[in-house]
C-alpha cells in the first residue's frame, strides 16, 4: 500500500513508519517540525519515509492523490497541551482532521485510520469501558476525540473506510521521544533523580500501552479485510494493562535500582478509567499486544544506561510537548495560531520541493 502518515516525525510516527516500511508499504507523510529538535537516540534503521514539512491545516488534494491510505497522527496532544488554548485544539484537532478525512476522500483514498485515544471514557468509578461504552470526555483534547469519530465516521461509504483507534495512555521509547507521558515522565525521573515522589496518592486507574503495540495496531488496520474495520472503533491495549497509577510508579521504580519511591495525597483529578481490550484481540486479525509496562520499564533503563542520559536531557523541552510550542511561541518562531512564521516557511519550502519527487514515486 502507499500509505500517508500525518505526523510521521512525531513519537508514534518514527516508530510507525519504519514499521510499515518493513512490512513493505510505501510510506511518506507530513510533519511540521515542531519537535524535531529533540531526538534521543539512533534507531539504526536504514528506512525512512519522505516527509514534507507542512501542517495539517495546509494540506491540498495533490498532497493526498494517489495515497490507498491515509494514518493520521498529527493533532494537538496530550491534555494539558490541550487546555493551554481550547478553542485552538478544537480548530486544529477537530475541524482540521475532519477537513483531512473530507480531502482524503475527494482524493480517492481508501482508508482513513484515526488514532483516537481511551481518554474519551473520561472519569468512572473504576468500572471496564468498552467500545459500546457512553463517552464521557473530561478536557478539550477527549472532546476532540469524540467529535472526530462522529463526524469522520459519516463520511464512510462503499469507497472509504474509516476506523477509529482508541489508544490507551503510551509509553516506551521512541527516537522522537516524550517524557510528558506518565511512565515514560517517571522513568526519566527514576534514572535522573534516583527518586519518584509522588504529589498524589496514585489511585486513579488508567489504561497503559507500548509504542510499537500502537504501531502494530495501525499496521493491521490498514491490512485488514475491508468488512473488519469499516465504520469499526478499536480500543488499543490489553485489558491485563490496566493499572492504578501508584502500581505504575512501583514498576518503574522496582526496574531502576536506588529509586527511592513515595506517594502524596489525592489530587482532585477524577479521571480514573479503567479499559477492556476484548474486541480488538477478537476482531482484528493479527493484533495482539505484546508487551507489558514491566517490559517497558526495563527497555527505557536499558536505553538510558547506553545512552548516558543526563538529566538536561530529560529535561530539555524538545521532550514535552508544551514546553516546546511555548518555547517557539516565547522566540516568536512560531504565531499564536501555531503557524511557523514566514520566514521559516519560505526555508522549508526548498526541502518540501524536494520532498515531492520522493512522495511522488514512493
Amino acid at each position: 500500500m502507499k500509505i500517508f502518515v500525518t505526523g510521521v516525525d512525531g513519537y508514534i510516527g518514527s516508530v510507525l513508519a519504519p514499521w510499515l516500511m518493513q512490512r513493505g508499504h510505501a510510506v511518506s507523510g507530513l510533519d511540521t517540525g515542531f519537535y524535531r529538535e529533540g531526538w534521543l537516540y539512533n534507531p539504526l534503521r536504514e528506512q525512512t519515509p519522505a516527509c514534507l514539512n507542512k501542517d495539517l491545516r495546509r494540506v491540498t488534494m495533490s498532497d493526498l492523490a494517489s495515497f490507498d491510505a491515509v494514518v493520521h497522527l498529527a493533532e494537538l496532544s496530550n491534555d494539558p497541551l490541550g487546555q493551554h488554548n481550547p478553542e485552538l485544539t478544537f480548530g486544529i484537532n477537530h475541524r482540521g482532521t475532519v477537513a483531512l478525512a473530507k480531502m482524503a476522500k475527494k482524493a480517492g483514498v481508501a482508508r482513513f485510520v484515526y488514532t483516537s485515544s481511551c481518554s474519551v471514557y473520561g472519569a468512572g468509578s473504576g468500572e471496564f469501558k468498552d467500545e459500546t461504552s457512553p463517552v464521557n470526555p473530561q478536557t478539550a483534547y477527549a472532546e476532540c476525540k469524540v467529535m472526530v469519530e462522529r463526524d469522520v465516521s459519516a463520511l464512510a461509504d462503499d469507497h472509504f473506510t474509516p476506523t477509529f483507534l482508541r489508544n490507551a495512555t503510551a509509553y516506551g521509547p521512541s527516537p522522537r521521544m516524550r517524557f510528558d507521558l506518565v511512565l515514560n515522565n517517571l522513568a526519566g525521573l527514576a534514572w535522573t533523580t534516583r527518586q519518584i515522589k509522588m504529589t498524589s496518592d496514585g489511585t486513579p486507574w488508567r489504561p497503559l500501552v507500548h509504542v510499537c503495540d500502537i504501531a502494530h495496531a495501525i499496521a493491521c488496520a490498514l491490512e485488514a479485510p475491508r468488512a473488519a474495520v469499516h465504520r469499526q472503533v478499536f480500543n488499543v491495549g490489553s485489558t491485563v494493562e490496566n493499572y492504578q497509577v501508584r502500581q505504575i510508579a512501583r514498576t518503574v521504580s522496582d526496574a531502576f535500582p536506588g529509586c527511592e519511591l513515595t506517594f502524596g495525597n489525592s489530587d482532585g483529578d477524577n479521571r480514573s478509567y479503567r479499559v477492556n481490550f476484548d474486541k480488538i484481540h477478537a476482531s482484528l486479525p493479527g493484533f495482539t499486544c505484546r508487551h507489558t509496562i514491566t517490559d517497558g520499564a526495563r527497555e527505557l533503563f536499558e536505553l538510558f544506561q547506553r545512552i548516558g542520559m543526563t538529566r538536561e536531557t530529560f529535561e530539555f523541552r524538545a521532550y514535552t510537548r508544551l514546553k516546546q510550542l511555548e518555547h517557539l511561541l516565547k522566540t516568536g518562531q512560531i504565531t499564536t495560531d501555531l503557524f511557523w512564521d514566514q520566514a521559516h516557511e519560505r526555508a522549508d519550502d526548498v526541502s518540501v520541493a524536494e520532498c515531492r519527487e520522493r512522495v511522488a514515486s514512493a
